[in-house]
């Protein structure tokens, strides 16, 4: 397994990688953003260690520059930040993982590993179909240039319905992940906020995107159509 460490704390970066390397990683070794983006960029990796601090670039700018260009390998923060807000906008920027220092090796090593058998499936901070673009960090909705005006829990329908492109979703499923397991009101609610939706998304633009799958549920036309 290939792993790139990022750090501008020079003992550091070099311990983590010849820790790395007794476990049987390859590993490589950068001292600031600009260096790191340029390895990541010109050699494949199972997994990127990344500080957020760093001169020239920071582990967010990285990591953003990274995701906006396609690239899903995973990547995990390792920083002496340790504010939650700090976390939710390195995980936001498209990081899989956040360790704060000092931290346990082996427990990096065990994140690491799980983080590779994970993959590099795609995971986009904008989920899009279409034209239509859903922004979950910033909860904004886009049909083509058009910012559109949802309430909270359209927008939280839209994006399960954003998540799961072409697969058909039950009231069931919707209810689950948008409300909770507990919801005890009248499941026709679903219905209600499709309806919404479609107004909001769909009719405006002349478009089907939501579609309704007789006695199953609602589907996304993955084309946005």
């Amino acid at each position: 397994m290939r792993v790139l460490v990022v750090d501008d704390e020079v003992r550091l970066a070099e311990g983590i990688r010849n820790g790395l390397q007794a476990e049987g990683f390859a590993v490589d070794v950068a001292h600031d953003g600009v260096d790191g983006l340029w390895y990541a960029r010109e050699n494949p990796y199972d997994a990127i260690v990344l500080d957020l601090m760093m001169p020239g670039m920071s582990g967010w700018k990285v990591c953003e520059t990274l995701r906006a260009e396609q690239d899903w390998t995973p990547v995990l923060m390792l920083t002496a930040k340790d504010g939650e807000w700090d976390q939710v906008d390195a995980l936001d920027a498209g990081a899989d993982d956040y360790v704060t220092k000092p931290f346990s090796f082996p427990v990096l090593v065990a994140r690491l590993r799980a983080l590779v058998r994970r993959g590099s499936r795609e995971r986009p901070t904008v989920l899009q179909a279409g034209d239509l673009r859903l922004d979950p960090a910033a909860r904004r909705v886009w049909r083509g240039e058009a910012l559109l005006d949802l309430t909270s829990r359209e927008f939280t329908v839209l994006e399960y319905l954003m998540r799961h492109p072409g697969q058909v979703l039950s009231k069931r499923d919707v209810i689950a992940n948008v409300w909770d397991d507990d919801f005890t009101g009248d499941p026709n609610i679903v219905e209600v906020y499709v309806g919404h939706l479609r107004r909001a998304v769909d009719r405006p633009f002349g478009r089907n995107a939501i579609e309704t799958v007789r006695g199953a549920g609602y589907r996304l036309d993955a084309d946005g159509g």
